[in-house]
């Protein structure tokens, strides 16, 4: 892992070195630990550090970008220079104003000593307790646990100049039965001493065991209850779809023009909230910008994005600290999320329902319509009915066809105990939910 002074240091002789009128550099590193199985046997134990630098050079409104994984001075040199002659080819554009300029950025802990020096030897030993378990149940495991520790420096020639180092621990696993069933669990924390892994193998081993022989379930419209990992899976999907800058400004997104106004129901809060103790979050985005917490959605009504610096210059805000790495062109999205807790508990939840679906989570969730919020998927490793308030018998996976805005404009219960989910760089505190009206479709012929 490389150090503050050393990648400090890097970064300011690539500076000095670049002709262009404005000049960003960001380290982004990854010291990753990772174990995976599969069939109940460790199949894969690795670690990989990899540790790249990326350039952003503005002349004349022109930008070029460029990469290096070389970590010497001279290449990183090369890099500014490749990245000011690719700049010199690029099309004007007229739209950019300026890098951002430095701010101070509140200092967070997101650092653990255990988490990065979690070893091998440790993880087999998680892991062993889980497939000792699995094998009582005449189950197989299969699954991941990593740890990392990521860097990230940011340095510009407009003064900005951020270094933070965090770790984050994963913990997943698959637990399948011979007669079609099969569970699931997930875990996420900063700190791996809070990833509990007696009790994620114990809710994942249940539902394995609870889901033999599923049966075929008609196509309708169902109560369902979403575990935390189901709603954070369609959260997530509605972030992309519409809480960034480059969406909004472009008028892409399910909230344009409707800023303000109600777009689902009034017991749905989602706040950007990178400053949470739970989520700890950098205190930076890649631009060196200090990020800020965002209401989303308020009480049902939708309040606004999350923006970078040049997102922001055009819808005429301030940048909320959201920029990604120079090379994306996405644009900015949240990475925080945060949905409102209520006051019931999944027990009563499902013993409310007179007939519904119980679901754990969803599997290949993708776009259908974005301006609608409509997605398609399965539900996958946990799939029950629920029959007079009594969860009952397994039923086979479903495929939906759903808008979350709908499904969020249904929610009749929200729990008030929330957890951690983590998909695709994004980290989200999540309650679970029971929706009305929601479409499930048979997969069977």
């Amino acid at each position: 892992m490389i150090s503050q002074d050393q990648a400090l240091t890097l970064l300011k002789a690539g500076l000095a070195s670049s002709t262009a009128d404005q000049t960003e550099l960001v380290l982004i590193g990854e010291d990753l630990s990772l174990t995976r199985v599969a069939e109940s046997q460790i199949h894969q134990n690795m670690y990989r550090s990899d540790t790249n630098v990326y350039v952003r050079a503005i002349k004349d409104k022109r930008v070029g970008i460029t990469s290096t994984g070389d970590l010497n001075v001279e290449a990183v040199k090369r890099a500014v220079k490749d990245a000011c002659d690719i700049g010199l080819l690029m099309p004007v554009d007229e739209q950019f104003v300026s890098l951002p300029s430095s701010q101070p950025v509140d200092k967070i802990s997101t650092y653990f000593k255990n988490t990065a020096e979690n070893s091998p030897q440790q993880r087999a030993d998680a892991v062993k307790k889980i497939i000792d378990k699995c094998s009582k149940a005449d189950l197989q495991a299969a699954g991941a646990f990593r740890n990392s520790t990521e860097t990230v420096a940011v340095l510009n020639s407009l003064g900005v100049e951020q270094f933070n180092v965090s770790t984050k621990a994963e913990l997943s696993m698959t637990i399948t039965g011979n007669r079609d069933n099969a569970g699931w669990s997930i875990g996420y924390d900063r700190n791996i001493k809070n990833i509990d892994v007696d009790a994620l193998a114990a809710t994942a081993i249940d539902k394995a065991q609870r889901s033999v022989d599923p049966v075929v379930f008609e196509s309708g419209q169902y109560v369902v209850i979403l575990e935390p990992a189901a709603v954070g899976q369609l959260l997530l999907f509605l972030a992309f779809m519409g809480f960034g800058g480059k969406t909004l400004f472009e008028k892409r997104s399910f909230m344009s023009g409707k800023i303000g106004e109600k777009i689902c129901g009034d017991n749905m809060t989602i706040t950007e909230d990178p400053f949470n103790p739970q989520m700890l979050g950098v205190p930076f985005d890649y631009e060196g910008v200090p990020r800020r917490r965002v209401q989303l959605i308020e009480k049902g009504i939708a309040k606004g994005g999350v923006y970078n610096s040049y997102y922001a210059r055009l819808a005429g805000v301030e940048s909320t600290g959201h920029a990604l790495p120079p090379n994306n062109s996405f644009g900015p999205y949240p990475k925080h999320m945060i949905m409102d807790a209520g006051t019931t508990t999944l027990a009563e939840m499902v013993k409310s329902t007179a007939k519904g679906v119980y679901i754990t989570h969803f599997w290949y969730v993708n776009y259908l319509n974005p301006m609608k919020t409509m997605v398609t998927g399965t539900t996958r490793d946990g799939t029950f009915l629920i029959e007079n308030g009594i969860v009952t018998k397994p039923i086979k996976n479903m495929r939906i066809s759903q808008s979350i805005l709908e499904a969020f404009s249904n929610v009749d219960m929200i729990s008030s105990e929330r957890k951690l989910y983590p998909q695709y760089s994004v980290v989200m505190l999540i309650p679970a939910l029971k929706v009305n009206n929601f479409t499930l479709e048979t997969t069977e012929g």
